[in-house]
This record gives C-alpha cells, sequence and structure tokens, in this order.
C-alpha cells in the first residue's frame, strides 16, 4: 500500500491513506448499514467503479479469487475475502495493481478513485448511501447554515456564472428583492465564478442580523442588495393568515430549533384551523419534525425505526398536550416533500389529527447516519428505515394523500363535494405543488363533514 501513496500522481500521495479510508468505510457497512452486506461483493463493485476511469480495466469473482485483467489479460488476483475489514485491504492491494499498470489511473486523483469506486459499491444497495468527497461536504455544511438562512440556493449556470436557483417565498433574500435567475457577481465584495460555489457558501454564512451584500447581473443590468441574515429555523418557517381565521405555516425545512417557532406561532394566534404546508420540504433534522408532530398530538406513536445495528431501533411516542386542542388541521404535499416532512405528515394522517392533501410524496424512509472519514471526506450510510405509526413503510411508497389535487383541478374539486367526502384517488401522481392546493384545504377546514371524512372518520 505504500507503493500507492508514491505513485506518479503526486495528487494521491496527499491525505490519508486509500487503505485507511477505505477499512473505516468498510467497517462502518459492516457495522451499521441497514441490511447485511456480502465483504467480497462489496469489494468487487468497489473495484469495478475504478473501470469508469480506466475503461480496459475489468474486475471479477473467479471462484475463491478476486481478478483484475487489464485489456483481457491477467493483471493481478488475491484471496476472496471473508470480512469486511479483508475487504477494504484486498481492494486497496489491487487498486495499487491497477494504478501502477494503468496511466490513466496514475493521472486520476486520490479523490476520483475513492468517489468512481464508492459510486459503483453504493449503486446496488439504496438510492441514499453515498461517498462525500472533503470539498463538497465542507461545502454542504456552510450551505446548511449560510445559504438556508438567507432563504436562496445557489448553482452554477452559464458560462462559468453562478446564479439563484432557488428562492423561498417570504424568505430574507426574497423581501431585499432577489429573485430566481439573477447572475451572482460578488459576495460581500469577493468575485465569484462557478467554480467557487464552496467560497460562495462560505461567504454567504455568517452570524444572525448581519448582512450579506450581493452584487447582481439581471436582464443585462447589475444591482446590489443588501440581505438580513436570520436563523435557519426563522428562514425556513413562513407564519401568515388566511380568511374565515384559519393560520397558514409554509416549513420549507426542519432545522434545528423548528419546533420551538411553530409552537410560539400556534400561541400567538386564536386560529380555528391550520393549513400546514410541507410542499417542497425535503426534510431536515428528524427530531424537529417529530417535536412539530407532537405538538398535535397528546399521546401514542408518532413513528418509528428499523435497523440492523441495535441503535437504530427506535419508537417516538408524543407527549401532552395537543397544542392546537383537536382544531382542524390540514397538510399540503406534493412530490418534492421527503424525509421528516413525509413523517410529519404520516404521523399525523395515521393518527387521524391532520388530513393530507396534494400529491403522492417522494418516498424516502430511510435515514442516513454520517461517518467522517479520514482527510474531512464523509459517507452518508443508510442505517434506519422510518415506519409510520400504523406500520407502514415510507420508503418507496410516500404518503398518500386523502384528497388528490395533482389530477387537476376539477377532480379536486369532485372529490370534495363527493357524497361521503373526500376519499383518496387512485392513483395520485406526484406533482409539483398546484395553486389550487390552499383553496381546496381552505374548503376542507371550512365542511366539517368532508374533514372528517379525509381523516377517515
Amino acid at each position: 500500500m505504500l507503493a500507492l501513496l508514491a505513485s506518479p500522481a503526486a495528487s494521491q500521495a496527499n491525505g490519508p491513506a486509500l487503505r485507511e479510508t477505505l477499512a473505516v468505510a468498510f467497517e462502518a457497512v459492516a457495522e451499521r448499514y441497514l441490511r447485511p452486506t456480502d465483504p467480497a461483493e462489496l469489494a468487487l463493485s468497489w473495484l469495478r467503479g475504478l473501470a469508469a476511469l480506466e475503461p480496459r480495466l475489468a474486475v471479477r469473482l473467479d471462484g475463491g479469487r478476486l481478478e483484475l485483467r487489464l485489456d483481457g489479460q491477467p493483471l493481478a488476483s488475491r484471496p476472496r475475502p471473508a470480512s469486511h475489514a479483508a475487504a477494504a485491504a484486498e481492494s486497496a492491494r489491487l487498486a495499487r495493481e491497477a494504478i501502477a499498470a494503468s496511466p490513466a489511473l496514475q493521472r486520476a486523483s486520490r479523490e476520483a478513485l475513492l468517489a468512481a469506486g464508492f459510486d459503483e459499491m453504493f449503486l446496488p444497495l439504496d438510492p441514499f448511501s453515498r461517498y462525500v468527497p472533503p470539498a463538497e461536504a465542507a461545502a454542504a455544511r456552510a450551505e446548511r447554515v449560510g445559504q438556508a438562512g438567507l432563504g436562496l440556493r445557489l448553482g452554477p449556470g452559464r458560462r462559468g456564472a453562478v446564479v439563484v436557483t432557488q428562492l423561498l417565498p417570504g424568505s430574507a433574500a426574497a423581501e431585499a428583492g432577489v429573485v430566481a435567475g439573477d447572475e451572482v457577481l460578488a459576495i460581500d465584495g469577493v468575485p465569484i465564478a462557478a467554480a467557487d460555489l464552496a467560497l460562495a457558501a462560505l461567504l454567504l454564512d455568517g452570524p444572525e442580523r448581519t448582512e450579506a451584500v450581493l452584487r447582481l447581473r439581471r436582464a443585462g443590468r447589475t444591482l446590489t442588495v443588501r440581505i438580513a441574515r436570520r436563523g435557519a429555523a426563522e428562514a425556513s418557517l413562513a407564519v401568515e393568515a388566511r380568511a374565515g381565521g384559519v393560520l397558514l405555516l409554509r416549513i420549507s425545512a426542519f432545522p434545528a430549533g423548528m419546533a420551538g417557532r411553530v409552537q410560539a406561532a400556534l400561541a400567538a394566534a386564536e386560529a380555528r384551523g391550520l393549513i400546514l404546508d410541507l410542499r417542497g420540504n425535503r426534510g431536515g433534522v428528524l427530531a424537529e419534525a417529530l417535536a412539530v408532530a407532537d405538538l398535535f398530538l397528546a399521546s401514542g406513536r408518532m413513528a418509528s425505526a428499523t435497523g440492523r445495528h441495535r441503535d437504530a431501533a427506535r419508537v417516538w411516542e408524543a407527549a401532552p398536550p395537543d397544542s392546537f386542542a383537536g382544531r382542524p388541521v390540514v397538510v399540503l404535499v406534493d412530490g418534492r416533500t421527503a424525509s421528516a416532512a413525509e413523517v410529519l405528515a404520516a404521523a399525523l394522517a395515521d393518527r387521524g389529527r391532520g388530513a393530507v392533501i396534494g400529491s403522492a410524496t417522494r418516498g424516502k424512509g430511510l435515514v442516513q447516519i454520517v461517518v467522517p472519514l479520514p482527510g474531512e471526506a464523509e459517507l452518508h450510510l443508510s442505517w434506519a428505515e422510518l415506519l409510520t405509526p400504523s406500520g407502514r413503510r415510507i420508503e418507496g411508497a410516500g404518503v398518500p394523500p386523502a384528497l388528490c389535487t395533482s389530477l387537476g383541478e376539477q377532480a379536486a374539486e369532485a372529490a370534495l363535494v363527493a357524497p361521503g367526502g373526500p376519499r383518496a384517488a387512485e392513483p395520485c401522481p406526484p406533482s409539483d405543488g398546484r395553486p389550487w392546493d390552499e383553496r381546496i384545504a381552505l374548503a376542507l377546514i371550512a365542511d366539517p363533514q368532508a374533514y372528517r371524512a379525509a381523516l377517515g372518520r
């Protein structure tokens, strides 16, 4: 393995040894992954990932050995690993042999080798487990704080530009006049380009109540906007009053502190009904979503998790009181509602505490644990599966709405006034939120019979 670190590619010699990283990763998979894995198959898949960088390379399990071939000719072989530790060691040894024989692999960086291997290794396991390189991991950490607090998301645009790819309604950025599609020229006086997205995320980060100064280009003209930074929970919650004494809470994510803000919003309003808008909410901190569910449930199960590791199995129970005193709750979901947001919607639906309307949700019911790797990289590893209070799986199934709005406005209205009230439509295809969702929700709250039917009562 030491020979690998001294390979012609200087970038491979920087940072921890490849074998060290593989050892930590394979051990984590062995101990914590959702299902048992075959160490030999993991090694085979990881080595096959190198073929993405060197198409002349082929890997196979032949009887009791792992074999490498280059241009169809035998290159190296090792005994079939019987443990995950052996799989990591043999993968590193065979990778060394492949690199020594391949100029293409010699030119590849250590991160490229790891990414290619892990991409292939996780492909047959599940859609969410993945390897996160150091730069991306650092940028993601900064983005969770900086961009979330401003209510915008940046991404690469044309010709190396950085553009605003997403803007949350009612966010600090929206109130400052930022528009989706704006090109960002500089942040706090520092010019940025698409290659500097990690730097951009770091520049956006800052203490609450300070300002981020963005230099923008829009329709050929430049302008400067000043955005007051908010806490992530504040930026992810919009509170609005609707006609008839109905309160609308739009939750775009579940950062730390969200449950406290929702509780404060409920206490400040004397509403007779609530619309909980989770459309586009891709999740966040599971504990916060469960704490929000707990605000509406006085007792009983909210969710559970099952997994192979002893620490993965959990049951979450609600505690009194119901902070909304049994008043009507309608939950809006769409095809982008995922993860912790689905857990919240399912908890209220299964317990008959909230009527879910919209479209089928994404169906992300696996929980990832973050495993730090040598060199500041990370492994996001699925280690538990979430279940609704009634024991239904969320993964791959999502949360079915009691009233489907993705089939069109007329179909939603017909379901609302149907004898006996709304019934779950089959099928109800996933879609983005519809303009009529909120109007249907208000009508459901105004009709006690239809609301009870949507609850399944």
